[in-house]
């Protein structure tokens, strides 16, 4: 049904009023947001992402999002300066956010005035009318790029978004280490200090008990043919800034999206995927940048993958892994929205107390040798 104008209630899950607007089937000329005061923020976002879209925006405020009376009197004095409209049923109300006194009054005032009322359908990316009864539902098109989703939701992609998958050498070079994960996780976590411990520098701290013929000896050589670092005297060089950061787990992280970028072949339907994705997000005032390994959307839901190639001890608190998971949990949520997930795919195995912990959170993980089936587990998990 092809609408002039969707009403739509403001909240803090923005992609329900977002869907309707990007689908060719469904797109409007003009939204009106509804708006409470302590939504002027989230308002303002997901404005701004609905007028890319070549929609015109204006917003309608009201005072009490929890007072029912008030919403009906606010939204009937709506109606009535929109009577053009009104008269000819061109108007819908979208249903899905607000307050729920905000959804119950909206409804019901839209169902007096006999107009259109649809919901969409958080998990699964159907737009659903409620009024008139007996429509078909509709399957929304998945057309949402990283960018503007997480614009909705307060946060700014720092462009340039990388989209290109791996060269297949270094595919190559991440399979064979992936293959060979039982007989280097005692050395790459040394690898890996060594490569921190030259970050803004070119050279490694000094090499310690560096046997010859040991892993971690036959690990360095390893990278050392493909060309990320060389020894130099008892320290580790690398070329740049870019081959440090990728021996110092990056590798890893390129492994993880290959296999995200891989998904379409398994019939997942991902609209959009990035690696080293930097977002920015305004927290009181203060500038604060976060960075996603790999994030992906489908189904116009945000999937947000940490990868890690660090140590995991295990600690008799039960602390080893908390803080990457409290922070991929938090992360998830400020930039996706409710229905948006997390998952942490590690290199070595965490222990048990921090895999309990990750299901208490939601958040999927892959670690150790699990990480070999990977593809099928991100299928799982997306589809």
């Amino acid at each position: 049904m092809q609408l002039d104008t969707h009403v739509c209630l403001v909240s803090a899950q923005p992609t329900p009023n977002i869907t309707p607007v990007a689908d060719a089937q469904t797109r409007p000329r003009r939204v009106i947001l509804v708006v409470s005061n302590d939504m002027q923020s989230r308002a303002e976002w997901l404005g701004s992402v609905i007028k890319q879209r070549g929609v015109r925006v204006d917003t309608w405020s009201i005072d009490d999002p929890w007072d029912v009376e008030h919403v009906q009197s606010r939204l009937m004095e709506l109606l009535e300066r929109e009577q053009e409209i009104v008269a000819s049923k061109a108007i819908a109300l979208n249903a899905t956010g607000g307050t729920k006194p905000m959804s119950i009054a909206a409804y019901e005032t839209f169902r007096a005035y006999d107009l259109p009322i649809f919901y969409v359908h958080p998990e699964q990316d159907r737009l659903i009318w409620m009024h008139p009864p007996h429509s078909p539902a509709l399957v929304l098109e998945d057309t949402i790029k990283l960018g503007p989703f997480l614009a909705a939701h307060g946060a700014i992609a720092r462009e340039p978004i990388e989209r290109e998958p791996p060269a297949q050498a270094v595919i190559d070079f991440a399979v064979d280490l992936v293959k060979d994960l039982d007989r280097y996780a005692t050395a790459l976590p040394v690898l890996n200090a060594l490569a921190a411990s030259a970050r803004n520098r070119r050279g490694s701290e000094a090499l310690e008990r560096n046997d010859p013929g040991s892993t971690l000896d036959e690990l360095i050589d390893r990278f050392a043919t493909a060309g990320y670092l060389a020894r130099q005297g008892s320290a580790l060089s690398f070329p740049d800034e870019a081959t440090r950061a990728f021996v110092n787990g990056g590798w890893f992280e390129q492994y993880v999206f290959h296999r995200v970028k891989r998904l379409h072949a398994a019939g997942v339907p991902v609209q959009d995927a990035a690696c080293n994705l930097t977002v920015e997000r305004t927290v009181r005032k203060d500038l604060v940048t976060n960075e996603l390994d790999v994030a992906l959307l489908a189904r116009n839901k945000l999937y947000v993958i940490e990868c890690k190639t660090r140590t995991w001890p295990d600690r008799p608190d039960g602390s080893s892994g908390a803080d990457a998971l409290y922070k991929l949990d938090s992360l998830v949520d400020l930039v996706g929205g409710l229905q948006a997930s997390g998952m942490l795919v590690s290199y070595l195995p965490l222990p048990d107390k921090d895999k309990r912990r990750a299901a208490d959170l939601r958040i999927k993980v892959c670690e150790g040798r699990e990480v070999a089936e990977l593809s099928s587990r991100l299928a799982h998990w997306i589809g």
